[in-house]
């Protein structure tokens, strides 16, 4: 694909040839039109001086033996390349005589001389008939020298494109660097779009010289900031939604603890007492008894399970590493040796500020699940290390060889990404060797959505 610059200087470029080649037609036609011309007016003058010396015969002051006389023309005129031949009226030659034809001819190109005489046909003749007191003595004809006229013509053609050549390269390097100065906004521009789409909404086009790219630059830096601003409103409410639905969760958490376990607690309390007491005065109800206390254990596992996806007390009361270390116990104690969960933790993990702590927890949690559901993995190893940024690293060996994902599981993937934009932050993917997912999230330590928070 051409670019403008290109475009424009070919442009140019065509039209100086065709320029060139306008005026180099016009230039032959004239040097033809001159010669003709030249021609005429020669054949002109000799008729007026061939009767001057008819007059000066009839009047007896002068030689009819040098009738025709050509010396005068010869004398005075400045043509060259002609020859003057005089024929009587029974068409016998008297009389002829060339002027220049002596003259050294400019080398000539064969393709210029062929173009030169197939375009405009130097080989002519001039003929004049000369009359005294109306009885016609003859006819004078003037031949010009068809080798002088091409060689002036080229002398003229060569002179022009010399000149032309010159200026029109002199010209388009002109323009070419005046394109190359107006255009160099282009190029800003471009490189300033790849970044805005690379997620740099900071960026903002400099000011420019020219009016329209001033004008483009100002709409494209509105538009920029108008995204930057929708950009960071949506991050806000992101935050708030999740703040919100923790809070939720938070409460409902706390609820179920508070009302469910201790209604499930007294249940197991009361079935306890009813065992105790049947073993003496009812042992029928004792099976009954004991299916009670175990239907209610069930539940309890069932909602510690529950209390542990909406809010892990352990976060709020023991931290974040011990709460991500519960986890890996109970994926650990779920799978029954099929898949080794591992964890590695690297810093101060304890002094993250809210909410940094429940958001990698919830990133760990949905991995964990989804590689549970679909990766299908042996081996699956969990890093946070807290540094300059937070890098949270979760590293599997199970079925994933390319991405991107066909079928992405769920709005998992979607929910974390949502996360981590909310908060500054960004996730990768990508496939380790031989198959397997390797999930990437970067926060940072102190962004605007935490110190919002």
């Amino acid at each position: 694909m051409m670019n403008l610059k290109h475009h424009l200087l070919i442009r140019i470029v065509f039209i100086a040839l065709v320029g060139l080649i306008t005026t180099a037609a016009i230039v032959l036609y004239q040097e033809n039109q001159q010669a003709q011309q030249q021609a005429l007016l020669t054949v002109e003058s000799i008729d007026k001086q061939l009767e001057m010396q008819l007059f000066r015969i009839d009047a007896g002051f002068g030689q009819a033996e040098r009738f025709p006389d050509f010396d005068l023309w010869k004398q005075t005129s400045n043509a060259n390349g002609l020859c003057v031949q005089f024929m009587d009226v029974n068409g016998r030659q008297q009389r002829s005589v060339c002027k220049g034809e002596n003259m050294t001819a400019a080398v000539v190109p064969r393709w210029f001389k062929g173009f030169y005489q197939w375009v405009f046909n130097p080989h002519f003749k001039i003929v004049r008939s000369v009359a005294f007191k109306g009885i016609v003595k003859g006819s004078v004809t003037v031949t010009p020298s068809n080798t002088l006229a091409i060689a002036e013509a080229w002398q003229s053609f060569k002179s022009l494109m010399a000149l032309s050549v010159s200026t029109t390269l002199a010209l388009c390097l002109m323009i070419t660097l005046s394109i190359h100065r107006a255009l160099a906004p282009a190029q800003v521009i471009v490189n300033g779009l790849q970044k805005i789409r690379c997620g740099e909404l900071s960026f903002r086009l400099p000011t420019f010289e020219l009016q329209e790219w001033q004008h483009t630059g100002e709409a494209i830096n509105q538009l920029v900031a108008s995204q930057e601003q929708l950009l960071l409103e949506r991050k806000k409410l992101a935050l708030q939604l999740m703040t919100v639905q923790e809070e939720e969760r938070r409460y409902l958490a706390r609820e179920l603890h508070d009302e469910f376990g201790q209604c499930l607690a007294a249940i197991n309390a009361l079935s306890a007492s009813i065992s105790q007491t049947a073993e003496l005065s009812c042992p029928a109800i004792v099976p009954e008894s004991e299916n009670i206390s175990r239907i209610s254990n069930h539940i309890l596992v069932l909602l510690r399970e529950l209390l542990l996806r909406l809010r892990p007390t352990a976060i709020d009361e023991l931290g974040l590493a011990i709460s991500l270390k519960s986890l890996i116990n109970d994926w650990n104690a779920r799978s029954i040796g099929k898949t080794i969960f591992t964890l590695d933790l690297q810093g101060a993990i304890e002094s993250l500020p809210e909410p940094l702590p429940i958001t990698l927890f919830r990133i760990v949690q949905e991995c964990l699940t989804n590689i549970a559901k679909h990766a299908a993995a042996g081996q699956v190893v969990v890093t946070l290390v807290i540094s300059n940024q937070i890098t949270l690293t979760i590293t599997d060996n199970g079925s994933a060889k390319q991405l991107p994902f066909t079928n992405p599981s769920g709005i998992g993937l979607l929910g974390i990404r949502e996360r981590l934009d909310a908060l500054g932050g960004q996730l990768v993917l990508d496939i380790v060797k031989p198959s397997g997912l390797m999930v990437q999230a970067s926060l940072p330590l102190h962004s605007q959505a935490t110190v919002a928070a």
